[in-house]
């Protein structure tokens, strides 16, 4: 019985690392060279696994991938900071399969820049 119990434990452990692992972006998935663009945070989430924002620019809306909450917090990113209707410039590198996305490196909002990596 403890030699299933444990096979019961090892196995429903095993599968949520993995679901964690299939939810989370790998990085290679975007170029390598790096873009920046400015415009307007349209809208914004600053949850776990890492924060996001709508940037409205010139030509088109961006998905910019930020950084987790925790990381932009210690290096003085605030929620606050990155309200709707704000301008915003992002460093980051597009995705190869959504021309929309971008994986920010850094960010400057009101005259401060913050690195996410």
């Amino acid at each position: 019985m403890y030699r299933l119990r444990t096979l019961i434990v090892t196995a429903v452990v095993t599968g949520a690392l993995a679901g964690t692992a299939l939810a989370h972006h790998g990085w290679s998935g975007y170029e390598s060279e790096l873009q920046k663009v400015s415009g307007v945070i349209e809208q914004t989430s600053y949850a776990n696994p890492h924060g996001s924002i709508q940037l409205k620019t010139a030509d088109k809306s961006w998905e910019v991938i930020l950084a987790p909450p925790s990381r932009m917090t210690n290096r003085g990113l605030t929620e606050a900071m990155l309200k709707v209707g704000t301008t915003a410039t992002v460093e980051g590198y597009r995705s190869t399969s959504d021309e929309q996305e971008m994986r920010a490196e850094r960010i400057t909002v009101a005259g401060k820049t913050v690195e996410l990596r």
